[in-house]
Order: C-alpha cells, then structure tokens, then sequence
C-alpha cells in the first residue's frame, strides 16, 4: 500500500482556525459549522447532524458489507456561569475534567445569553498579592476561591446583568495557540488535533483520486468531555469504530509529541485486540512511527459507544500531546503520523 501525500500545511491552517473557533461542551455549533464548511470541499461525503449537534459524515467506499466509523470530539473544556456574586464578577461550574490551576489567569469569553459577548480574565477572588499577602499563594484554586473579572463597568448583579450576563452562560478559555518550531501550542488539542487529522486525511484520500476500502461513517462527536459524545450517532451496521483522540504525554508514560499512539487500555479498561493488532500492523507495514500506552485517567467516545451497547470492535489512537488538559502541545510529526495512519486504516482491506 501507497499512503497518499499529507497536506501538512493545510492541516495546521485547518487546525490553528479550529482551535481559536470557541466550543465548550454545549456551545460546540460554531465548531460544528467550521468542520462541515471545510468538509463540503470534497464532494464524495454525505454529511448530515445527528439530534444531538453532532456532525455526521458518510464515505461510500469501495465494498459496503463491513461498514467502518471513526470519531474525533470538537468539544472542549470550558465553564458556565454558575453566580452574579454582589461584586458583579461571575463564579463558574467547570465543564469538564480539569483544575481551576490550570486556567488561572486565563483570558475568556462569556457568551452572554441576552447580550454580545464580552471579555474577561479567571482570577483567583482574592488575587492581589499587595493586599492580601501570603494568602495568593495557600489559598486552594476550587469553585468558591476563583471568579471571573469581567472587562466591563461592573460593581454588581445588577450591572453585570443589564450587561445581558445570566445563569447558565458558557465561558471559554482563551486557546492561546502559537506554531512554533514545528510544535503546535494551544489549548484544546484534545480533541480538535484529531478532528484536523480526519479532515486531513479526508483530503489526502480525494485529492489522489481513493475512496475507503469499506463504506465508512465519520463522526465529529461535540459532548465527548462530558462522557457520552458517541453514545449516540453511529450507524447501527457499523462493524469496528476507531476512535482518534490525544495520547496522554507524562511520567510513566510511552507517549511522546513526536510519534502517534495506539492505546491498548485506559481507565474503561481494553481496548478490542483483535483491531489493536491489525492497527500495529498497518503502521508497521507503513513506516508510521507509533508507540503503545496506557492511560489510567482517560476515557474515550468509543467506550461511550461501547456502554451504550454499541456492538463493534473499538480501538483508539492519537498523537501525543504534552500537559493534557492544560496548556497543551503537540508536535507535526505526531499530527502527519496519525493522518497517515487513519489514511492506512482506511484504505485497507
């Protein structure tokens, strides 16, 4: 097998829109819109929204009688407004799985429900180390201790919500994405590195004139962080979904930025072997540099489609990003290592 060539630089443009393209868990439709506009290009897809926002994509293949999924999620972690405190700043629920240290002086946006959006910063409620002291440093980041300073003339509940701010607005976090040296550094890799590589590999395929080995279904999930993305949206005559998330970089690990990772086990336990097992020998066969790992604080779309009843052979891969869930990175050999391989997977037989 002859892999098609990757268009790196498009995959980067794609990606570097994708991530300063807001889209907390529920607030995903913006991101949603993005993917589909960049995959109506390709004229072979089918492309349709499940009830729940997802996006839907169909791939005739060249057989039809052992359908294929994969998935990616465009949702990412993010906050809704929980309070207006007295002082009119906003204290927050996390949506996802993350500590308030990781997002502490962040910039954001709260998406007003009755207004324009408007800026602001995460700071700790008492944030100023000329007034309060040793207490900056001991007091515990948790949902009562951090708030939200709007960038508006606010003094109180009132005021901020004249300004068109209510219960249950979405807040997201600042990306801060840079390309740099090869590295790409942002939050919210996890998952919109994964949603770029399926595009990616998408127009790698079309632009050499293939189609997928097997009519195959793609699922841009938009409530993965929240732990049932997938549960819903797959066809039912799919036999085997892959799911294509980051791979989880730190000590104990195998991970590194530099390669794609095949993830035997994680925290809703293994993966199906049997997939696994053809996966490692289509990188092989390749040349796709890749590594093995396990992930014991991690859980993916297809064990939410596996718990859902979903009765397919699920395996999951990814490229390796740096300080998940935080201020994450990656590099773009692990992004073109993943593309070429969900590009193997889909042509094979």
């Amino acid at each position: 097998m002859t892999l098609p060539t990757i268009d790196t630089t498009y995959m980067i443009n794609f990606l570097t829109g994708l991530l300063n393209t807001p889209s907390p868990t529920g607030y995903t439709e913006q991101a949603v819109r993005y993917t589909e506009d960049a995959l109506r290009a390709f004229p072979s897809l089918r492309l349709s929204r499940t009830r729940k926002g997802a996006l839907l994509v169909e791939w005739p293949g060249e057989r039809s009688d052992a359908p294929r999924a994969l998935t990616a999620h465009v949702d990412t972690l993010g906050a809704m407004v929980k309070e207006i405190k007295p002082s009119g700043r906003l204290k927050l629920t996390k949506i996802g799985g993350y500590a308030w240290n990781t997002v502490e002086g962040e910039g954001c946006t709260v998406f007003a429900s009755a207004g324009e959006p408007l800026r602001g910063a995460l700071l700790l409620s008492k944030a100023s180390t000329h007034v309060h002291g040793p207490q900056v440093g001991e007091t515990k980041r948790e949902d009562d201790t951090m708030e939200v300073r709007l960038d508006a003339r606010t003094a109180s509940v009132d005021e901020t919500q004249a300004l068109g701010i209510h219960v249950g607005d979405f807040v997201a976090f600042d990306p801060r994405v840079e390309v740099t040296n090869g590295f790409v550094r942002s939050r919210h890799l996890d998952d919109k590195a994964c949603v770029a590589n399926l595009v990616a590999a998408v127009k790698a395929l079309s632009d050499a004139g293939l189609q997928p080995a097997q009519t195959t279904y793609l699922l841009v999930s938009n409530y993965e962080e929240v732990g049932h993305g997938a549960a819903a949206g797959i066809p039912a005559d799919v036999v085997e979904l892959l799911a294509v998330d980051m791979a989880a970089v730190g000590d104990g690990q195998t991970s590194d930025e530099f390669h794609t990772t095949l993830c035997v086990k994680d925290s809703g336990g293994p993966y199906h072997h049997g997939l696994s097992q053809r996966l490692r020998g289509l990188a092989q066969a390749n040349e796709i540099p890749y590594k093995v790992d396990i992930y014991p604080y991690y859980g993916s779309d297809g064990e939410a489609y596996w718990r859902a009843g979903g009765d397919v052979a699920v395996a999951l891969i990814g490229p390796g990003v740096d300080a998940s869930h935080n201020y994450e990175r990656t590099h773009t050999e692990a992004l073109e290592a993943t593309t070429r391989w969900v590009a193997a997977y889909l042509l094979a037989d």
